[in-house]
């Protein structure tokens, strides 16, 4: 077997880490399919010879108008709504919907889902689909499906057999090895009220420290650091996350500083279904970034793929002359805003295992294809109801080859709240890929200095 010189480098565990049986690395005849019929990711690279076209690649190059700064221009200004999908006609398109989404729908009189024309624009750097590719014959899952082995800095799994496998492809997906965000987050009372809770935060690969070194901390993924900088009343608060890979080996390391107390303290709370950071309990903490952590209290079944009208290419949601008062309404967001277009995605079904606990007890999974993030979420109660609906408005950041999200927000479909994470439209210096960050700057000793108000 052929491994890349960064397998035991990648920020990841290599198999011989780990007890326990590893399953998952495909066929070399299966693997073959991959930039061929297949794309690098995996994706069915061919259309459907009606909405869908095939793939070309992706969108590579910026749009006219993109000053290189994180103000991100629509490419497509021209494109104009197909159909739109509301009350009157839901029914029609219910087979191309969530569960979710028809609820939504049925629910409000003022909800509805604008599509356009499907443009295939998601796309990675080469070495990443190169290492996708060769992930596919050499990454394995380990430990029941809670940890990775044999695995680089990309795709594990490209060609899935099972589900957990699609959600590690999501965990893992590339999203530019370094990067901070000024964003904001809102969580709207039932008439639309609202007051916006700003965060700076960091995701940066361990791979991408500027002092990496493979032997360190072998078993984290990924560091994540947030601070508060508004309101007033919790500005200088802060958290920080240091990802493992294996969480059932190693608990997922989480710590955060409060600013009125100039206290840092180890926080076991955030995972799972601990509270979300200042979403007005609106979110549990795996709800971020649609769902992340340990897949360990759940079965996880491959359903299959379809086909469905899903958020994309969503850059009206960030546009800058687009403000927050325009943007949040009661209910939901203002969709006229909103961009759905017909994709291929990955249903995986999962459902809470017999003795363990969560407020969710089922979920219902929908990954595009061509990404592996998660693009809509259909979260059940104890008693089988529907509870929560989580939509993941995405986008293609054309000048870093990323694909990623505009926001997330997660509608409750019972108090008839819901909170809307990622807006940027009012923010300062959304985004910045390629911030050199150092190991020293993600320790507790580190999370005083960032939260000094």
């Amino acid at each position: 077997m052929k491994l890349n010189k960064k397998l035991l480098a990648s920020g990841v565990l290599a198999a011989t880490l780990f007890a326990g049986n590893a399953v998952g690395a495909v066929s070399a005849e299966e693997a073959a399919k991959l930039g061929k019929s297949l794309t690098p990711i995996g994706a069915e690279k061919a259309g459907n010879g009606d909405e869908i076209p095939a793939w070309d690649g992706g969108l590579k190059q910026a749009p006219a108008g993109y000053n290189d700064d994180g103000i991100y221009v629509n490419p497509f200004p021209d494109d104009e709504v197909l159909f739109t999908i509301d009350q009157s006609n839901v029914d029609q398109y219910a087979e191309n919907l969530s569960a979710g989404q028809i609820a939504m729908i049925k629910r409000y009189d003022d909800y509805k889902m604008p599509v356009y024309k499907t443009r295939r624009t998601a796309t990675y750097p080469q070495s990443i689909m190169d290492e996708t590719v060769e992930n596919a014959t050499s990454a394995q899952l380990i430990k029941d499906g809670n940890g990775i082995g044999n695995y680089q800095n990309a795709t594990p799994f490209p060609i899935p057999t099972n589900g957990v496998e699609v959600i590690w492809n999501h965990i893992t997906r590339y999203r530019g090895g370094s990067v901070a965000r000024n964003v904001g987050q809102v969580t709207p009372t039932t008439d639309g009220a609202f007051s916006v809770v700003k965060f700076q935060d960091e995701f940066t690969w361990r791979t991408s420290l500027e002092d990496f070194e493979p032997d360190k901390d072998p078993n984290v993924l990924f560091y994540f650091k947030q601070v508060i900088t508004a309101p007033a009343r919790l500005a200088g608060n802060v958290l920080l996350v240091h990802e493992t890979l294996d969480q059932v080996k190693e608990a997922r390391r989480a710590w955060v500083y409060n600013a009125g107390q100039r206290r840092v303290r180890r926080a076991p709370q955030v995972a799972y279904d601990g509270p979300g950071t200042a979403a007005d309990g609106m979110r549990t903490t795996d709800n971020f970034d649609m769902y992340n952590g340990a897949p360990d209290r759940y079965n996880w079944e491959l359903v299959g793929k379809k086909e469905m009208y899903i958020p994309y290419n969503s850059y009206k949601l960030v546009d800058r002359s687009l403000d927050y008062d325009e943007l949040i309404e009661a209910g939901h967001i203002n969709q006229d805003y909103t961009r759905y277009e017909l994709h291929r995605v990955w249903h995986v079904r999962a459902t809470l295992k017999e003795g363990d606990r969560h407020i969710y007890a089922q979920r219902d999974f929908y990954f595009d294809e061509d990404t592996w993030q998660a693009s809509v979420i259909d979260h059940y109660d104890g008693r089988g109801e529907l509870w929560r609906v989580a939509e993941a408005h995405a986008m293609q950041f054309y000048d870093q080859e990323v694909p990623w999200y505009a926001i997330e927000v997660l509608y409750d479909l019972l108090s008839g709240r819901y909170l809307a994470l990622g807006l940027t439209n009012e923010e300062n210096d959304p985004y910045d890929f390629g911030v050199e960050r150092s190991s020293r700057e993600y320790t507790p000793a580190a999370l005083r200095r960032s939260g000094v108000r």
